[in-house]
This record gives C-alpha cells, sequence and structure tokens, in this order.
C-alpha cells in the first residue's frame, strides 16, 4: 500500500517495520513521514494509525477504506476481532534485546514527530485529532495490549506537547519584550510597521498555545482520568498500573523542565483533573507501600518527579492561588472555595503528619527528595496535631529532622530543616513548646560540638588536617542555615566566628567554604541582634555592644574583599552591601532616633575597594568568567546563572549609590560602562541614572560628565593626543553622550540646572590642560567639546547664551580666529550654542524681546532691564574659576538632605524570620519615599540678575512633556530589541515578562536564589 518507506535499501516497509528494524535514524524516519503527509495526508495518517495498531501485536491491517467510512470505535472493534491475545506477549512486553530496543524506539518516534511537527502540521486540525482519537479509544479497549501501548503512547504525546508549550511560551515572552521595547520608543524612531508584525506574531503563539493546551487537555481527560476512574475502586490492587498511566509517567519527563515547570504543569491540569491530582492517598502509597507481585517498582526518576508533583499539588490546594505569572493576581475566594481549601488543609494534614516521617526515613539520604518532602508542614493545619492526638507523630518527624541534619551537609537540605522548624515553632499552638524543645536541644548540641572543634582546629602548632576542616565545615554550615531563620543569640556565636575569621585573615590559608559560611553566620549574628534591639527597649550598652561588632565585622569583610579566592570576595562584597544598607543613615527613620550611635558611613578607602571590586567582577567579557576546568566554555545554563551573579552584585552596589550611602560619584565608573554592556547590564545602569537624578539632578549631571571625561582620558591614554576623531573610540564615546543627553527627556526646565552644571564642568575640562606648544595650538583636551556639544539641544534658547559667554572666557581672540582641524571641535561646539537661538537671544542681548518661542508675558517691561540682566549675568560668568561653582548654582551650597527612599531588598540573606522580622515594625522597614513637590529654581541671582523675568513663566509644560512624564520620558527612544537578558534556570520562566524591574524597591521580584530578606 501507498505510504510505505524506502530507506537503507529497504523498499515497500511499513512505518512500524521501519521502527522495529532501529537502522534509520529516527529524525530521517519522521522527515520522511512528514514528506509523505505532505502528499497525501490520508495515506501518510493510514501508515500512522497502522503503526499503532501493530505495535500492539495487533496483525490486523486497517484499510483505506476502513478508514474512509468507519468510526474510530468501529476500527478498533474490528481490529480487536482479529488480535491473537492467546500469548498475552505483543511489542511492548517481549523479552530480548531486538525488542527492548523496540519499546525506547517506540517512544522516541513519537517525541521527534511532535517535534518536527510543532511548527505547522499539528495545528493543521486533522493529524493531531485523529490521533488523540485514535489512542483515546485504544486505551479503553478490553485488550490490554491496546490499554498498555495507547496509554504509553499518550503520555509521550503529553511529554512531547508540554515541551511544544514550552517553547510558545517562551516566544510569547520574548515577543512580548520585544513589542513594548518598540512601543516604548519615541514616537519619531516607532515603526508602527514592526509592532503590528509583532502583535501579529504574539496573537499567532496564543492562538497555538491555546491549542497545544487543549489538545494537553484531550488527552489527559480521554486518557488518563477516564483511565483512572475505571480503576479507582480496585486501585489498591492496581497501583502500578495507576503509576504507570497517570501521574507518574506524565511527571517524569525531562527533569530539569520539571523541576523548572511542575507547578505550571500542575496548574495547566488543575481544572480538568482535581479529582486525580488530589489523590494525596495514592500518590503516599506508590511511595511508601512495595508493588505488588509482577509490577515494577518506581525507578529513582519517577520517585522524585512523583514527590515533585505531589508538592506542587498541595501547595496549590493549600494556597489556592495559580503560581507566579499563571493569574492577574490573588483574588478573593468564595465562601465554597474557602471551605474547600480547609477540607484539602485537614486531608493534607491527617494524612502526611502520620505518612512524612515515614517518608523521609525510607528518603533521608536523598537531599533532593529530603528538601521537597521537607516543606509539606508549612501547609498544614497545626492545630490537629493536637486535636487528633498526633502528637507522637509529631515526636517521629521531629527526630527524622533531626536524623537529617545529622546525615547531610548539603544547605538546600539544612535549610529545608530549619525552614520546617520554624514552621511548626509558632506559639499559636500547643505544640510550640515540643518543637522549641527539641530545636533547642538541637542547637545546644551543634554550638557545642563547633566550639569544641574550633578549640582544636585553630590551636597553635599544629596543621589542621582535613577531616578537622570538614568537621568544622559541615558543624558550622548546620549553625548558619539554622541562624538565617532562627534567633541563636543567647548561644553567642559571634566570638567563636571572630576568631575563625581573624586567624583566616592573619594565616591566609583557611578553607575558602569555611570563611564563606562565617561570613554569613557572623551576619545573621548581627543582624538578629539588631533587631532584637529594634524591637524592645534596649540599654546603652546593648547598642555600643552591637556598634563594635559591627564595626569590626565590616573591618574583617573588607579584609576578605582582597582574598585570592573569588567566591570569598563575593560574599565579603554582597555582605558589606548589605550592613553598609541596613546601618545608613535609614535606619533612624519612622521615629529610631535612638539607633543614631549604630549609623555607619563608609570611609574613601572602603568606598574606592567596593567599586574596584565591581570593576574587576562585574564588567568582563563573558569568556573570562566561564571555562570550565577542561578550558572549554560552559553551557548555556551555566553563563546565564554567572551573568544573573553579576547582574546582582551591581545591582548591590547601585542601591548605595541611589541611597547615597557611596558618593554619588562613584557611579561615573558604573555610567560610562553603559554601551560596552548594555545588554548585559543596560536596564539597571539606566534604573541608576534616574534614580540619581531623582534625588539631585546636578549632581548626577556632574557624574554623567565625569564619567565621559573618564573614558576620554582612558583613550589619550591609550592612544594619545593626536588620536583620530573619526575612530570607533571617539565615536563611542560621543553616542554615549548622545545616548546620556536622551535620558534628560523633553521638559528642559525640569533639567535646566543640571544641563547647566554639565556644560561648565565639560568646558572647563576641555580647557583645562593648555598645549605645552603655546596658544597656537588647541589646548590638550579640546576634542572634549565635540562630545559636550551633544548636550547643547537640551540647553533652554537663552541658557546657550549664557553658556556661550562662559566659553568665551576660556578662548583667546587667536581661537576664534582659527580654522583648522583641529580647532574643529571649537567650532563645532560654538555652533552648537548658537544654531536655534538666533531670534531669542539675539533678542536678549539687544534688549529687544521676542517672546512667542519658549516665554509669555504678564506686563510689558522695558528693554533696558533686560539688557542689564544680560550684563550682570555676563559678568558674574567671568568671574574667577575660585568662585564659579556658586556663581553657578548657589543651589549647590543649599541641598536638602536626599529625599529619603524605600529601603531595598538585600542580596546576602536567604530566609525570612516573618514573626519577629516583620516588615512593618523591624529595623528593615519599608520607609516612606517622600515626593519632590516643588523644585528649587535656577538660581543665576546672587547678584540679582536671572536667567530669566519676573515677568515671565514657562509654557514647556503646555506643549511638551508634564512632570509625571518625567519617568516615562527616561525610555528615550533606546531600542531595547538586543536587551534579552535571560534569569538562572532557578528562576520561574513566566517571570522573565518583567524585564525592568525597579532593581531599588523593596516592592519588586527578584530571584529567590540570590537570597534577598
Amino acid at each position: 500500500m501507498n505510504g510505505h518507506h524506502q530507506q537503507n535499501g529497504v523498499e515497500n516497509m511499513m512505518l512500524f517495520e521501519v521502527v522495529k528494524m532501529g537502522k534509520s535514524a529516527m529524525q530521517s524516519v519522521v522527515d520522511d513521514w512528514i514528506e509523505s503527509y505532505k502528499h497525501d495526508r490520508d495515506i501518510a495518517l493510514l501508515d500512522l494509525i497502522n503503526f499503532f495498531i501493530q505495535c500492539s501485536g495487533c496483525k490486523g491491517v486497517v484499510t483505506a477504506e476502513m478508514f474512509r467510512h468507519m468510526q474510530n470505535s468501529e476500527i478498533i472493534r474490528k481490529m480487536t476481532e482479529e488480535f491473537d491475545e492467546d500469548s498475552g506477549d505483543y511489542p511492548l512486553t517481549m523479552a530480548g534485546p531486538q525488542w527492548k530496543k523496540f519499546k525506547s524506539s517506540f517512544c522516541e518516534f513519537i517525541g521527534v514527530l511532535v517535534r518536527q511537527c510543532q511548527y505547522s502540521i499539528i495545528y493543521d486540525e486533522y493529524m493531531m485529532d485523529t490521533v488523540i482519537s485514535l489512542l483515546t479509544g485504544l486505551s479503553d479497549s478490553q485488550v490490554r495490549a491496546f490499554r498498555h501501548t495507547s496509554t504509553l503512547a499518550a503520555m509521550k504525546l503529553m511529554t512531547a506537547l508540554v515541551n511544544v508549550a514550552l517553547n510558545l511560551s517562551i516566544n510569547m515572552d520574548n515577543t512580548q519584550r520585544q513589542y513594548e521595547a518598540e512601543r516604548n520608543k519615541m514616537i519619531g524612531k516607532r515603526a508602527n510597521e514592526r509592532l503590528e508584525l509583532l502583535l501579529q506574531k504574539r496573537k499567532e503563539l496564543q492562538e497555538n498555545q491555546d491549542e497545544i493546551e487543549n489538545m494537553m487537555n484531550a488527552i489527559f481527560k480521554g486518557v488518563f482520568v477516564h483511565r483512572y476512574r475505571k480503576i479507582h475502586s480496585s486501585i489498591e490492587g492496581h497501583l502500578g498500573w495507576f503509576h504507570s498511566l497517570a501521574i507518574v509517567n506524565c511527571a517524569a519527563m525531562n527533569n530539569d523542565v520539571l523541576h523548572e515547570h511542575a507547578a505550571y504543569l500542575v496548574d495547566s491540569m488543575w481544572d480538568c483533573a482535581t479529582e486525580l491530582l488530589k489523590d494525596w492517598e495514592c500518590m503516599n502509597s506508590l511511595l511508601l507501600e512495595e508493588p505488588l507481585s509482577g509490577e515494577e517498582a518506581l525507578t529513582d526518576r519517577q520517585e522524585s518527579a512523583l514527590i515533585e508533583i505531589m508538592l506542587c499539588t498541595i501547595r496549590q490546594a493549600a494556597e489556592c492561588h495559580p503560581p507566579v505569572g499563571r493569574g492577574t493576581g490573588k483574588r478573593v475566594l468564595t465562601a465554597k472555595e474557602k471551605k474547600t481549601q480547609l477540607d484539602d488543609r485537614t486531608k493534607i494534614t491527617e494524612l502526611f503528619a502520620v505518612a512524612l516521617p515515614q517518608l523521609l526515613a525510607k528518603y533521608s539520604v536523598d537531599a533532593e527528595k529530603v528538601t521537597n518532602l521537607l516543606q509539606l508542614p508549612q501547609y498544614f493545619d497545626l492545630e490537629i496535631y493536637t486535636t487528633g492526638r498526633l502528637e507522637k507523630h509529631l515526636d517521629a518527624l521531629l527526630r527524622q529532622i533531626r536524623n537529617i541534619v545529622e546525615k547531610h551537609t548539603d544547605t538546600d537540605v539544612l535549610e529545608a530543616c530549619s525552614k520546617t522548624y520554624h514552621a511548626l515553632c509558632n506559639e499559636e499552638f500547643t505544640i510550640f513548646n515540643r518543637v522549641d524543645i527539641s530545636r533547642s536541644q538541637l542547637i545546644d548540641e551543634l554550638a557545642d560540638k563547633f566550639n569544641r572543634l574550633l578549640e582544636d582546629f585553630l590551636q597553635e602548632g599544629e596543621e589542621p588536617d582535613e577531616d578537622d576542616a570538614y568537621q568544622v565545615l559541615s558543624t558550622l554550615k548546620r549553625i548558619t542555615a539554622f541562624h538565617n531563620a532562627h534567633d541563636l543569640s543567647k548561644w553567642d556565636l559571634f566570638a567563636c566566628n571572630y576568631k575563625l575569621l581573624k586567624t583566616g585573615i592573619e594565616n591566609g590559608d583557611m578553607p575558602e567554604q569555611i570563611v564563606i559560611h562565617a561570613l554569613q553566620c557572623t551576619h545573621y549574628v548581627i543582624l538578629w541582634q539588631l533587631a532584637k534591639i529594634t524591637e524592645s527597649s534596649s540599654t546603652k550598652e546593648d547598642l555600643l555592644r552591637l556598634k563594635k561588632q559591627m564595626r569590626v565585622f565590616c573591618q574583617i569583610c573588607q579584609h576578605y574583599l582582597t582574598n585570592v579566592n573569588t567566591t570569598v570576595k563575593e560574599q565579603a562584597f554582597t555582605i558589606l552591601c548589605d550592613i553598609l544598607m541596613i546601618f545608613s543613615h535609614q535606619i533612624m527613620s519612622g521615629g529610631r532616633d535612638m539607633l543614631e550611635p549604630l549609623v555607619y558611613t563608609p570611609d574613601s578607602s572602603l568606598q574606592s575597594e567596593l567599586l574596584s571590586f565591581i570593576l574587576d567582577h562585574v564588567f568582563i567579557e563573558q569568556d573570562d568568567d566561564n571555562n570550565s576546568a577542561d578550558g572549554q566554555q560552559e553551557d548555556e545554563a551555566s553563563k546565564i546563572e554567572a551573568l544573573h551573579k553579576r547582574r546582582n552584585l551591581l545591582a548591590a552596589f547601585c542601591k548605595l549609590i541611589v541611597y547615597t550611602v557611596v558618593e554619588m560619584n562613584t557611579a561615573a565608573d558604573i555610567f560610562k560602562q553603559y554601551m560596552k554592556y548594555y545588554n548585559d547590564y543596560g536596564d539597571i545602569i539606566k534604573e541608576t541614572m534616574s534614580k540619581t537624578r531623582q534625588i539631585d539632578k546636578i549632581q548626577c549631571a556632574k557624574t554623567l560628565i565625569l564619567s565621559l571625561q573618564q573614558l576620554f582620558n582612558e583613550m589619550i591614554q591609550e592612544n594619545g593626543y593626536n588620536f583620530d576623531r573619526s575612530s570607533s573610540t571617539f565615536s563611542g564615546i560621543k553616542e554615549l553622550a548622545r545616548r546620556f543627553a536622551l535620558t534628560f527627556g523633553l521638559d528642559q526646565l525640569k533639567t535646566r540646572e543640571a544641563i547647566a552644571m554639565l556644560h561648565k564642568d565639560g568646558i572647563e575640562f576641555a580647557f583645562k590642560e593648555p598645549n605645552p606648544q603655546g596658544e597656537s595650538h588647541p589646548p590638550l583636551n579640546l576634542a572634549f567639546l565635540d562630545i559636550l556639544s551633544e548636550f547643547s539641544s537640551k540647553l533652554l534658547r537663552q541658557d546657550k547664551r549664557t553658556v556661550y559667554v562662559y566659553l568665551e572666557k576660556f578662548m583667546t581672540f587667536q581661537m576664534s580666529l582659527r580654522r583648522e582641524d583641529v580647532w574643529l571641535p571649537l567650532m563645532s561646539y560654538r555652533n552648537s550654542l548658537l544654531a536655534g537661538g538666533d531670534d531669542d537671544t539675539m533678542s536678549v542681548i539687544s534688549g529687544i524681546s521676542s517672546r512667542g518661542s519658549t516665554v509669555r508675558s504678564k506686563k510689558s517691561k522695558p528693554s533696558t532691564g533686560k539688557r542689564k540682566v544680560v550684563e550682570g549675568m555676563q559678568l558674574s560668568l567671568t568671574e574667577e574659576s575660585s568662585s564659579s561653582d556658586s556663581m553657578w548654582l548657589s543651589r549647590e551650597q543649599t541641598l536638602h538632605t536626599p529625599v529619603m527612599m524605600q529601603t531595598p531588598q538585600l542580596t546576602s540573606t536567604i530566609m525570612r524570620e516573618p514573626k519577629r522580622l516583620r516588615p512593618e515594625d523591624s529595623f528593615m522597614s519599608v520607609y516612606p519615599m517622600q515626593t519632590e513637590h516643588h523644585q528649587t529654581p535656577l538660581d543665576y541671582n546672587r547678584r540679582g540678575t536671572s536667567l530669566m523675568e519676573d515677568d515671565e513663566e514657562p509654557i514647556v509644560e503646555d506643549v511638551m512633556m508634564s512632570s509625571e512624564g518625567r519617568i516615562e520620558d527616561l525610555n528615550e527612544g533606546m531600542d531595547f530589541d538586543t536587551m534579552d537578558i535571560d534569569l538562572p534556570p532557578s528562576k520561574n520562566r513566566r517571570e522573565r515578562t518583567e524585564l525592568k524591574p525597579d532593581f531599588f524597591d523593596p516592592a519588586s521580584i527578584m530571584d529567590e536564589s540570590v537570597g534577598l530578606i
């Protein structure tokens, strides 16, 4: 019949025979079938139908006539009649290497088929409909071979569709980002055709995703739910069958995909298979009970998948809301939903209060399984331990947790144990005392052991061996994990950690992991002491002790910033940024004036070291940081993880800048990297510019021009003063200046002072270094005026004249006559100050007012008044440079304290202590951000002069941008299409839709993997 294949010299072979022989690459087999389908889809589909029939061991063949005129049920009935089931064997159960390979090829074929068809054929509403309908019918057959084969095929089909859905979702995210970036461009640069194309693409992707979800729902309802309901009444005798049919095989897809997206997989099936997903008794039985005779036990991979799925279903039932990115936000539950939620929590508690100790005992050595299982108690109704008389099971749970702490050194496992104790140590429930005693006993033992080990480890004159170091490290890791979520102040852990860290500095041979965990543990000691002082009345001695410990600890961290080990330096840097943020001037906010002695401001050397760390470890090429031991590059996931780590290091330092913990001019070294590292850090740097401008427009402008001056000096050092102004380096600096200028937006009145100061600093820099060959040669930095001219368009017309007059102060008469190429930057800059301002500027100079463009008149004034204004202004701008700062901006001397901004999230600590560290009343509470209701006007008025007459008022807001649009104008037409920054694997894919977070707002969503508090 048609549809047979010709491969490797084998002609007229049906699809089943080709796959069974296993001589052809599966990609080729599928590609040949696709070509056949494109030529005649009925013939190709007939071959595919017969493939599933014959894979079940049926000798019958579906003919073209049957395919055209018979329903699936009739075809299956006909095939059943021709089925020889006497032997009980069929391809998936037959013994021997050929059939074992066939089973693998069978599964591979289905996966490759879907993958190769995912861009067109699976959406044609014919091929997939036919296949799903056939498999659904076969799964309900009375013939076991049909049921088994079709259900396995359905599982593999579901797995392949999940992968297609994930790809679609990622493409939708990328398309949405591109659309938003294009839409945020300035109107003049926005490509409407591109917007329409992106909208159309997004619509098509959404339609495809809907179709894929419909297919998955059809498979799940038609095959799995249907089969599950039929066997549920006798589930006790068919557990192996159940797991092969439903949860396990669906969950045990690619493990990495499952781990990243298990919550989304569960949510996608929640409405159509709630009964199945909530069958925790069956899941528990599959994990604990031995398989019946003749049934296969769950593999390790299947057990891990089932535990992962079980945790996700329990979480969704207990919390009653979908995972991040699935819903529009939390909604109010109906009375019926609340009742279901309470019933589910009761059911979960009653089952797993008894079963969890057994599960932990069985899987106690498996870190991944134990970490997931230990999350279950946070969804318990703890009152049931008492009302249900389950105290003995609580004791069993506590014993298992203790055993796990003793067996494991993995940080994830230890923190899961710590969180479980935290969930159970709730003073509202009668079990608190029982749990608290258990916890205290555990910490007592750990602290005693640590002190004993440390004494031997640090003993003078003896070289500690590896076993001693391992014992110290493993004990320290356990203590640190518990100190994260529990107040261990009474064990006085500061002294022993300080001794450990100090010895490491003195000897320089302390193992890196010991240093890292000692730093983290000491950090927790400091935070818990501050929490106690903040929450309760404290003595002066308490404050002084904390102040001393905090400052000594900062010195320790500063020492470790120069450690030879990069991981140690990163830990020291991250903790320092947190400490400096917490103990900054904002610690007194909210009426906490008594904490003033704790305020700590880093000195210039510490600020310099922090900045050096950023320049050395963040602004590096990707390959510098991502080579494996054998010299080969790590895989893409490792690169993304490394980039995410560097982004968080940069964000931690930028917080110090925008919260005025370090000097704003340190940002110059950050801003100058904007173009070079735009793809990696552009959003963070741009946000930093925005925040610093909100705090102090003038200082921000001075920082921007300083960053350009630094780049200019670097270019001079590399190329000398006779560099080529058409070179890519110089052009790059000019382009950066252009980008900086765009960030000032369109409202020139809002940025008037800042732009003026920027030009002043730029002019002074350009003429700073006279040419040693004499005045007939240009100043050495004159070419900088070419860069400065990028900001001329941001000056008001009357201010251009003011800047022009200030420029003339530095020019000699001979300079104004020069026309050689080396003088072109001066000529270009002068022209940029005169351009567009002839009418208004000249009218100001002559005293003849032309108010139509930027100002309007309330009343008439003699023209001589304006002459006096300009003459006085011109006089002040030609004073000596020693007082020029005060003449240009007297406001600098009267700057108010920067507005208080919201306390940012921290980057070194991981878990919260919601009971003792409540956001609303702890030292980490959110400080209200004050709104700057008015802007001090530009003050050129030290001698009674002003750039604007008293009777003039701006009308810029009437025709340009309002103050409310100030943040939006920072989009300034930059093309974000190239900024595709992926988050690390541990981050939920669906959170990537928010690629422009406020890195300095506590409400922003950041990756939990970096441990934000």
